[in-house]
C-alpha cells in the first residue's frame, strides 16, 4: 500500500525566523494546521495507512526535499493551508493541482469532496490549477516527486472559517482523511513491476514536431533535457525536477514556464506543446511604462472567463483601459490585471463598492477610512493609470490630474512591476501576484 505524506503549512524557518503563516483571531496558520495535521495522522493510521508527517521545523524548500528523499512509487502528498484574504468575507475550501494535469485535477476533486462531505457549512471554492493561486505556481504541486495537492481548508482571516475549524477540527480531519484514503487507493499500483515503464508522449515546439518523444510520469509531461539545451535555457539557476529513464535525462515540462516558454497539453493527441517564440518580449513584460499587447476583445474574454457577469455593469472597461493607458504611456495590460486583482475580477467586496468607480483601491487625501470615489468609470480608470504613472515615471501627466494621491508619490521609484511590492500594497508578494495575473492574461490571449 502506498504511503501518505502530510505537511502542515508554515512553522518552518524562513530567513532565520519561524514562519507563522497568516495571523488572525489570536492564532496563527502554523498552529492551526499542525493541530489539524496531527488529527489527520491519527485518523489515517487508525484506518491502517502508513503516514509520514513532515517535521514542523522545515522551510517550504526543505519540506519538498524531505519528501523527495523518501518517496516511493504509489505514495501521495498533501499540504494543508488556511491563508489570509484581503477581506474577512472571503471564505471556503479549495484544492490546487499542477496546471494542465487532468489526472491530478481528479485527485484534487477527491480530496476536496472528502472534506466538504464532512463539513457541509464550508463553502466550496472548487479545484483550481496552480496558475490561479495568486503566485502563478505552487512549488508543492510542481516540485514534489510523488502526486501532490495543495489543500486550502479555509481562510484564517474569515471569522466564520476560523470558528468552524476550531470547533469542528475532528470533522475537518476525518473529511480530509476520507479524501486521502480514496486518493491513495487509486494511486497505489500494488506490487511494482521489475521495471517501471512510462507511457510516451509527443512534443511540438513552435509549431513543429520534435523528433524525440517525452514521457508521462505521475500524469506529468516530461521532456528530454536536450530540448531544453536547444532552447538556450540555463537550468543551473533554477530548482527543476530531473529524472533519469532508460539512459535519458528528462525534466518536467511545466517548469519551463519560469523561463518564458508557453506550455500546453493536448490530451486528444497526447502532445505537450511548447512555444518559445512568444509575441511578448520577455525582457519588456514587467515595464510599467510601455505599450499593451492585447486587443479589446481579448481583455473582454479574460474578464468573462473569470467572472461571467463582469461586463454587465462595466461593459466598456477594457476599452477605457486601452485608451487611458495609451494616452499616458502606461502598459494597459498591467493596469487591467491590477484591476482584476484589486476588485476580484469586478466582484468587489470588502470596503469598495462598484458605484465608487474605484478599480485600484485608491485612497483619499488625508488617509480617511473611505476609499476614493469617481464620477464615472472613465475617470476611475484615468486615476488608476495616473497613479501607476506616478510610481513608474518622471514624465508629466498628459491630462489633468484627478488621482487624489498623485502628488504624494515619490515619482519614478517603481518602473518595474515587482517594485510595487511594499509600495502600492504592503504585501511583499504583490509584484509576484501581479506578474502571475499578467501571464494568465497573455496565456488566455495566446500571446505566450
Amino acid at each position: 500500500m502506498g504511503r501518505i505524506f502530510i505537511s502542515a503549512a508554515h512553522g518552518g524557518r524562513e530567513g532565520g525566523r519561524i514562519d507563522p503563516g497568516s495571523i488572525a483571531g489570536g492564532t496563527t496558520e502554523a498552529r492551526e494546521m499542525i493541530l489539524l495535521r496531527d488529527l489527520i495522522v491519527i485518523e489515517l493510521r487508525g484506518r491502517g495507512f502508513e503516514v509520514l508527517s513532515v517535521p514542523d521545523d522545515l522551510s517550504a524548500a526543505k519540506t519538498i526535499n524531505w519528501i523527495n528523499s523518501r518517496d516511493r512509487r504509489g505514495d501521495v502528498a498533501v499540504e494543508i493551508h488556511a491563508d489570509a484574504a484581503r477581506s474577512p468575507s472571503v471564505r471556503g475550501a479549495s484544492a490546487f493541482y499542477i496546471t494542465n494535469n487532468d489526472e491530478r485535477k481528479k485527485h484534487a476533486d477527491l480530496l476536496l469532496l472528502g472534506l466538504l462531505r464532512r463539513v457541509l457549512q464550508l463553502p466550496n471554492r472548487g479545484v483550481k490549477p496552480d496558475t490561479e493561486s495568486g503566485l502563478g505556481s505552487l512549488s508543492f504541486c510542481r516540485q514534489v516527486a510523488v502526486p501532490s495537492v495543495y489543500l486550502q481548508v479555509g481562510f484564517l482571516t474569515s471569522p466564520d472559517d476560523r470558528t468552524l475549524l476550531q470547533n469542528r477540527r475532528r470533522d475537518f480531519a476525518q473529511g480530509i482523511a476520507d479524501g486521502l484514503a480514496s486518493w491513495s487507493r487509486i494511486i497505489d499500483p500494488g506490487s511494482a513491476p521489475p521495471e517501471v515503464t512510462y507511457p510516451v508522449i509527443k512534443i511540438k515546439i513552435n509549431g513543429q514536431n520534435y523528433p524525440e518523444q517525452g514521457i508521462l510520469v505521475n500524469a506529468n509531461a516530461y521532456i528530454p533535457v536536450d530540448l531544453v539545451d536547444r532552447l538556450r535555457i540555463d537550468l543551473s539557476v533554477a530548482n527543476v525536477r530531473r529524472i533519469s529513464y532508460r539512459q535519458v535525462v528528462y525534466i518536467k515540462a511545466i517548469e519551463l514556464r519560469e523561463f518564458n516558454v508557453s506550455v500546453r497539453w493536448d490530451g486528444a493527441t497526447r502532445t505537450v506543446i511548447l512555444r518559445s517564440n512568444l509575441a511578448i518580449c520577455p525582457g519588456q513584460i514587467d515595464l510599467i511604462m510601455s505599450h499593451g499587447n492585447t486587443s479589446e476583445v481579448q481583455l473582454q474574454l479574460f474578464l468573462r472567463n473569470n467572472n461571467e457577469n463582469a461586463l454587465v455593469k462595466f461593459p466598456n472597461l477594457p476599452k477605457l483601459y486601452r485608451e487611458e493607458g495609451t494616452t499616458e504611456g502606461v502598459d494597459y495590460d498591467i493596469a487591467f490585471c491590477q484591476m482584476c486583482i484589486e476588485t476580484g475580477f469586478l466582484r468587489f467586496g470588502g470596503d469598495i463598492r462598484p458605484e465608487q468607480n474605484n478599480f485600484a483601491g485608491l485612497g483619499t487625501v488625508g488617509g480617511g477610512t473611505e476609499a476614493a470615489s469617481f464620477d464615472s468609470p472613465r475617470l476611475g480608470v484615468r486615476a488608476h493609470i495616473q497613479h501607476l504613472k506616478a510610481y513608474a515615471s518622471l514624465e508629466p501627466l498628459v491630462q489633468d490630474a484627478i488621482d487624489p494621491r498623485f502628488r504624494f508619490v515619490t515619482r519614478g521609484v517603481a518602473p518595474l512591476i515587482n517594485q510595487l511590492s511594499g509600495r502600492w500594497s504592503a504585501d511583499i508578494e504583490y509584484g509576484d501576484k501581479l506578474m502571475a495575473m499578467l501571464k494568465r492574461l497573455y496565456e488566455s490571449a495566446q500571446l505566450m
